[in-house]
């Protein structure tokens, strides 16, 4: 045995040790049903590793009986790496795929006398072909935003035939297709999948499910072999993954559980907090243990953590810092995307120059098409940076394409009089529009690419540069240079990632930047759970960082733009009121903004969407709903005729504001939030008459 690591066969007394009290309790609770409630950088997977350890070395755990599940092979690894560090290398660690597909290949033929399906690698040419028996025509972002949907019914156990009836209750949409047709091809993509003999990811647990449900030997079997179970991120269990883990324990209540309620991010995929906020419920008399000793970050980020979520539906544990304190946490207002970028990178030097390795610095945004200006921004001044989960802004699909395109049409037309018109036409023959998708998905990512494009094309056009002869083409010679500068080979570099995919992970400086209203909490999150959501995504981008933290949002997108903005809801109360673009300078005193109030109950309106229409949510409808059908009816004839979705002509909600100001003429239309010159010009005349 080494010797750096304890005899266990001594009752485990020097195994446990080195724990907190409360990482103690959880090592010692071997019996279920257990729930620990783990906040950020509290050591949870320390605990839960020693548990099983402490269980093997006390000899109330057989190795072999014991099946700890988490969400990714990274994480499985990293556990069965520790279980081997700490003498219980027979302990199996996967993710609940994993498991559930080595018991469908073990029990399979046996069961069915046959093969088990093939795994297929990607959903995407079953759903080509759906698509295709459906008489559709969909892109490539629209059959990816299928895929997304077709899993997220499968894992919340919702079949084909409820699609249509239970999405919009759950607020579900794929942009450019309704409910009924989006069901058609759920459908189809399953009759085509069987007929080739397939499965998909959500069919392994679906199987695995079945078999266990229908045949009392194969669930015998299972449950001789695994006695206890020790989940991991239990916050991000969905309803399938629960019903599985059910008939894994048929009945028996050992197992222990351990998740954050905090950071739970994953609803709109399937994930299912109430598992874990319930689980007492469902298991009375069950222990339940809180860590709150977060190792991880100083007080000043701790506290501004704790605060973000105190009062709300989405607070988990208290946490406590166990740091040193260390810096204050800044709030930084900047007056554009530019200058927000321009200042952290220039931050990000400083800090490097002091002795922070790269590698220990983050940005954090809200969605992958923020990285551009920031990837401009470092560029610029040397830094090296990698771009985690997603493509570099140059190197995405729908930019490379859009600026191929883009060079065409320069060399065609050798430029005209505007150059961000000759963008903006040129784009929308990849299917940019003014307007952005609803919903979330593929296609509101590659319209967030392409409109970062127009962005950058109205910055460049209030230059000097963008006011000479051949300004298309000098755009794009700019746009190659950016590219160029931004394709350097990355050896260590400051990482650039979203809030989601900075989950798990930690630096010792992090940005988190973009924390404006309609970036956090993004323009499509309407309902209260889906703000929610949102703030938590804040929360875990807050708890990243270890020793500096940056909070950042612009008054507006382009340099020069109007200063329409303001700071996301959730610092109210958390950052300084005197926030500048120089950290702990003054600034005047802006006269308040008026908040907009609803015309029909006078109330204060808390979304985009209430704004548009001048009224909350739940309150009835001022406006002429005769004249607002009449106006839909002609949208889908009119998309019918162009070719295009409903929603790129006018949103429902534009629509509702029209019928709500029956306006009588070009100039009060244009007053209305989603109608431009180019929509007037458009549909104008159709609209006044409709109206008239």
């Amino acid at each position: 045995m080494p010797a750096d690591l304890p005899d266990l066969h001594r009752g485990g007394d020097d195994l446990l040790s080195a724990l907190d009290p409360e990482q103690r309790r959880v090592a010692e609770a071997l019996r279920g049903p257990v729930r620990v409630l783990a906040g950020a950088g509290t050591g949870k997977t320390r605990a839960i590793t020693h548990r099983i350890a402490h269980g093997v070395a006390t000899g109330v755990y057989q190795p072999t009986e014991v099946l700890a599940v988490t969400f990714t092979t990274k994480a499985a690894g990293e556990m069965r790496t520790r279980l081997r560090q700490l003498g219980a290398p027979g302990v199996q660690a996967r993710t609940f795929h994993a498991a559930a597909l080595r018991q469908l290949r073990y029990f399979w033929p046996t069961v069915h006398g046959s093969e088990l399906p093939q795994l297929t690698e990607s959903k995407l040419p079953l759903i080509g072909l759906a698509v295709s028996r459906q008489r559709l025509r969909a892109d490539k972002g629209t059959m990816r935003d299928l895929a997304s949907e077709i899993e997220w019914a499968k894992v919340s156990n919702v079949r084909p035939e409820e699609y249509a009836t239970l999405a919009p209750a759950r607020n579900r949409e794929v942009s450019g297709l309704d409910h009924a047709t989006v069901a058609r091809v759920f459908s189809a993509y399953e009759d085509a999948k069987r007929s080739q003999g397939r499965m998909d990811m959500e069919d392994v647990l679906l199987l695995n499910a079945a078999l266990l449900a229908e045949d009392e030997r194969v669930a015998a079997q299972v449950r001789r072999q695994y006695k206890f179970f020790v989940v991991d991120e239990f916050q991000d269990v969905s309803p399938l993954q629960s019903a599985l883990l059910d008939l894994w324990l048929g009945g028996r209540d050992e197992i222990c559980v351990v998740g954050d309620p905090a950071q739970t991010i994953y609803s709109f995929a399937g994930a299912n907090a109430d598992y874990l906020r319930k689980f007492t419920a469902k298991h009375p008399g069950a222990t339940s243990i809180e860590l709150v000793r977060n190792y991880r970050s100083t007080p000043e980020v701790i506290g501004a953590a704790n605060h973000l979520l105190a009062g709300t539906s989405s607070r988990g544990v208290e946490l406590r810092a166990q740091r040193p304190s260390g810096d204050k946490v800044e709030f930084v207002e900047h007056a554009d995307e530019v200058a927000e970028a321009e200042a952290v990178a220039a931050r990000i030097k400083q800090i490097h120059a002091a002795g922070t390795p790269l590698s220990e610095i983050a940005v954090l945004f809200r969605i992958n098409a923020q990285s551009e200006a920031f990837e401009d921004a470092l560029s610029a001044r040397g830094i090296a940076y990698v771009v985690r989960g997603a493509a570099r802004f140059f190197d995405r699909q729908e930019v490379r394409q859009a600026i191929t395109l883009l060079r065409g049409t320069a060399r065609s037309s050798g430029g005209t009089d505007s150059m961000v018109e000759d963008v903006r036409g040129t784009l929308s023959g990849m299917g940019w529009n003014a307007e952005p998708p609803t919903g979330r998905g593929t296609a509101r990512d590659r319209w967030e690419s392409l409109q970062a494009l127009v962005s950058q094309a109205e910055t460049f056009a209030a230059t000097s540069q963008g006011a000479a002869d051949g300004a298309l083409g000098a755009f794009v010679d700019d746009l190659d240079r950016r590219a160029a500068e931004q394709h350097a080979p990355v050896a260590e570099g400051v990482t650039l990632a979203t809030l989601h995919t900075a989950k798990g992970l930690e630096w010792d400086a992090v940005f988190v930047c973009g924390v404006q209203e309609g970036s956090i909490p993004i323009s499509f999150a309407q309902t209260p759970a889906e703000v929610e959501e949102e703030r938590r995504l804040l929360y875990v981008g807050v708890t990243r960082a270890r020793l500096q933290l940056s909070v950042s949002w612009s008054l507006a997108r382009n340099p020069g733009g109007r200063s329409t903005r303001r700071a996301s809801r959730f610092l109210h109360g958390l950052r300084p009121e005197n926030s500048t673009g120089q950290a702990g300078s003054a600034r005047k005193p802006k006269k308040a903004a008026r908040a907009a109030m609803c015309g029909t109950c006078g109330k204060p309106l808390s979304s985009a969407a209430e704004r548009k229409v001048g009224r909350c949510g739940d309150c009835p409808a001022t406006y002429d709903e005769a004249l607002f059908e009449r106006l839909r009816q002609w949208r889908k004839e009119r998309a019918s005729d162009d070719g295009v979705p409903a929603y790129v002509i006018f949103t429902d909600k534009t629509l509702e504001a029209i019928a709500e100001a029956r306006p009588d003429n070009e100039a009060k239309l244009l007053r209305i939030s989603g109608v431009g010159p180019a929509k007037i010009e458009r549909y104008g005349e159709a609209v006044l008459e409709l109206i008239e």
